[in-house]
């Protein structure tokens, strides 16, 4: 794959002055007409070692507007980035829309130096790079223009650069032990970048292997596939938008929530006891989180005035107040809306030891904006294995994840409503919003079937709680959260 970066491509000084004039005034227009898009842009600098890969992200700094575009080295990980999982740390710095951000040392290094070193094994190497190509994908789907360069020497050319920087004091401090050590294991480094390549690169995030032996060519090269890319996405700006479309899915008959049992319900006396018990166990098993390096997330959906606040404000006093906190989900701000959808659920979650509640969740995407309109059907669509993604990455990382769905009869929400609209201190549970979602009740129940069957995993498995009687669902929550925290912990 790399050999064609090894011909002698080479650029002359007087044509590179002249080509480079032109594709900076090219590269400022592009990037003035992008960000008048919906698009960002990320440009992924990666290569061997000695192959210019920071020098070409000062060069983009240098042609472009710097306003506009960031510059990301990701290193070792700090303390914070150690208790996330992996991808939190490139999540939490993607750029908004039309923005741009150069990385220098991407999401590929980690898997690929363990690889080279025989800190993991082919398989756990090649679902590392599948995680990649899957990551790479939805963001290119929620509107990233994705720019992947492999900055190539060979391996005679990348010692004799070493050689020569080491020579010169003021250089010698560019050249390391590692970049030696890698040196010595060229072939085999070169054969996993290789493999790394040929997995990851797709029709939506393909990789230019650039020849860098000479540095006017390499800088050239790099600049042009990103003004292409750039170009070609604000040529896709100009197409209209996908259409969108409230969901009318009808309500299945017969369901998972058609069968639940909505008469359980429980009497003060048991209500109390069976609150305090697990609330008790709650408490003595959140405190074991940090020394067995895990985290909690309690996720509650359901139908409007089902109860999620009571049973958070239930679940809640069981922990302590400095580790647990809980995030409301309403719609979207003008950052979020920003950037990719999951950006602003991957930027709050817990460190290890914490816990976090969420008062409806990342699963808006397949409940109100699929229901009321507000995405394209092909977002919800593929927003399941995105979810389940999520997820899977927060359960390797060490988080126990408890997803809840509240459910109530339509005859038991109107008297909710009721209750809520007559009495002063809960007129803020009712809004209008609330009154017209009622109409929608079918569509909202089809949407929470279908979410169940596609979302439901043995690590992060959904709970359906009969909600009709608050004591009966608040226990119910709280008895599930202590006997997975149970099973999970020991």
């Amino acid at each position: 794959m790399c050999e064609s970066a090894e011909v002698g491509n080479a650029v002359d000084k007087k044509s590179y002055a002249r080509r480079l004039e032109r594709l900076r005034t090219d590269l400022l227009k592009a990037q003035n007409a992008l960000a008048a898009t919906k698009f960002r842009l990320l440009v992924l600098v990666g290569g061997v070692e000695g192959g210019g890969k920071t020098e070409v992200a000062r060069l983009f700094l240098e042609w472009m507007d710097p306003r506009g575009l960031q510059v990301e080295a990701y290193g070792d990980k700090s303390d914070e980035e150690e208790e996330r999982p992996e991808y939190w740390r490139y999540w939490r710095t993607l750029p908004a829309s039309g923005r741009g951000a150069i990385l220098v040392g991407t999401w590929y290094t980690r898997p690929i130096v363990q690889r080279v070193f025989k800190n993991i094994s082919e398989g756990d190497f090649d679902m590392a790079m599948d995680r990649a190509a899957a990551f790479e994908s939805m963001l290119a789907r929620e509107g990233t223009v994705i720019v992947k360069v492999w900055l190539h020497l060979s391996k005679d050319e990348q010692r004799h650069r070493f050689k020569e920087l080491e020579k010169d004091p003021a250089t010698s401090w560019r050249v390391s032990r590692q970049d030696w050590d890698f040196s010595s294991k060229y072939d085999r480094f070169r054969k996993i970048c290789e493999r790394a390549l040929a997995k990851t690169g797709t029709a939506e995030s393909p990789w230019t292997v650039v020849e860098a032996t000479d540095r006017r060519y390499r800088n050239l090269t790099t600049g042009e596939t990103v003004l292409k890319a750039m170009q070609d996405a604000i040529a896709r700006a100009k197409l209209s938008e996908a259409a969108k479309a409230p969901d009318r899915s009808k309500a299945p008959k017969v369901s998972l929530l058609t069968r639940l049992d909505l008469t359980q319900a429980l009497d003060d006396k048991d209500y109390d006891h069976k609150m305090m018990k697990q609330q008790a166990r709650i408490a003595r098993l959140t405190r074991r989180l940090r020394e067995e390096g895990r985290a909690l997330i309690a996720v509650f959906e359901g139908a409007d005035a089902a109860g999620k606040g009571g049973a958070i404000r239930r679940l809640l006093p069981a922990m302590d107040a400095r580790n647990a906190r809980v995030m409301s989900v309403a719609a979207p701000t003008d950052e979020e809306r920003a950037r990719p959808y999951l950006w602003r659920f991957w930027r709050h979650l817990p460190r290890l030891g914490h816990a976090t509640i969420y008062d409806r969740s990342w699963y808006g995407r397949v409940l109100v904006e699929r229901v009321e309109g507000f995405c394209a059907a092909s977002d919800w669509k593929r927003a399941y294995a995105e979810i389940a993604a999520f997820e899977e990455e927060m359960s390797e990382s060490g988080v126990i994840i408890c997803k809840f769905w509240l459910q109530i009869s339509q005859a038991e929400q109107l008297r909710r409503f009721k209750d809520r609209a007559a009495t002063p201190f809960k007129h803020y549970k009712i809004t209008e919003e609330d009154w017209r979602n009622r109409a929608k009740w079918d569509a909202y129940q089809s949407a929470a079937v279908e979410m169940f069957e596609k979302t439901s995993t043995a690590e992060a498995p959904w709970t359906l709680v009969e909600a009709e009687d608050k004591r009966w669902g608040r226990v119910k929550v709280l008895k599930t959260v202590a006997d997975r925290l149970e099973e999970e912990l020991g």
